[in-house]
């Protein structure tokens, strides 16, 4: 189906948003909000969101895709993914304004935009389903976790690593001082000021997340950790979840061990509601083409299902 795409300004508390909506000549009724993580804009990792917002468009779907505050070219200060309820209400409307065919939305994010669409999720009525792609769920004991138990088995497994060995390149010191630094964040006790806060032992292959991290408050004692929380925004949620995790990624393994020792995640993920899908050998950002060609694929085949 031929579409157009059209630039968007629009106002979200006294600050100018821009925005690229990709309309189709004969739009669905549902249409998709792009939620983009930090710090990240509107095109996406390799044009990702661009890329998927043109596919979607062409099966009749639109899309928006567009900066919140502090992002891309949008004004305002860079705020975290849990504080855009607003920048995604003022998007949510300037979309239907642009496209009124489009009376139910679509949340799509990926990693702590996969976070903020959950947490705004059920404040919404127009947001009937998200897709979650590798979601954020950080918390410095989970990353520890995470790291000890993917990175460094896979580590033992790479021909780099018994090379410096065996040349004596290999940083014993670097390596032991990380590897007890997470032993003790992981285990909630306080790490050694001279221990690293992730693996140094061996700068050229750091940790599989193919990404610029976000900022999130993962220690502020008046808040309950992240994946609780994460958790309990999906519970208020009743519409449908696409859930898409890659194999290659440290922070979807970190969530996969956040629902592992969790029986009320477990119990919600097994709801019907809820699609999961898996790209064993995908990163962080599905950087490659046959893999972003995939969670499109997955992405307009999941809308068209309900």
């Amino acid at each position: 189906m031929q579409f157009e795409e059209r630039a968007l300004s629009f106002d979200c508390g006294g600050d100018c948003l821009f925005g690229v909506a990709s309309v189709p000549a004969q739009p669905a009724e549902r249409g998709v909000v792009v939620v983009v993580g930090g710090p990240q804009y509107r095109g996406g990792s390799h044009r990702q969101f661009t890329l998927l917002a043109r596919h979607l468009a062409a099966q009749g779907i639109a899309v928006l895709r567009f900066d919140y505050r502090g992002m891309g070219d949008a004004e305002g200060e860079q705020r975290d993914f849990e504080m855009v309820a607003e920048d995604l209400r003022s998007a949510i409307g300037q979309f239907q304004a642009t496209v009124p065919a489009v009376r139910e939305v679509v949340l799509w994010g990926l990693c702590d935009g996969a976070s903020a669409a959950l947490f705004y999720a059920a404040q919404d009525a127009r947001v009937q389903g998200v897709v979650l792609l590798n979601p954020w769920v950080r918390t410095e004991g989970g990353l520890a976790k995470a790291t000890l138990k993917h990175y460094y088995r896979d580590r033992l497994l790479q021909p780099a690593l018994w090379k410096k060995i065996f040349t004596g390149q290999f940083n014993y010191g670097a390596a032991l001082r990380s590897f007890t630094g997470l032993l003790g964040a992981a285990s909630g006790k306080p790490a050694p000021q001279h221990a690293a806060a992730a693996p140094t032992a061996a700068p050229s292959s750091p940790p599989p997340v193919v990404h610029a991290e976000p900022k999130p408050r993962i220690s502020d004692p008046d808040l309950p950790p992240l994946p609780g929380r994460m958790h309990d925004s999906l519970a208020a949620f009743q519409g449908k979840v696409l859930l898409i995790l890659s194999g290659a990624d440290l922070t979807a393994q970190e969530f996969r061990d956040a629902v592992k020792a969790s029986r009320p995640w477990q119990k919600l993920l097994a709801a019907p509601r809820v699609t999961h899908r898996e790209l064993a050998q995908a990163d962080h950002t599905f950087s490659r083409r046959a893999w972003r060609d995939q969670v499109a694929d997955w992405t307009g085949e999941w809308m068209r299902s309900w």
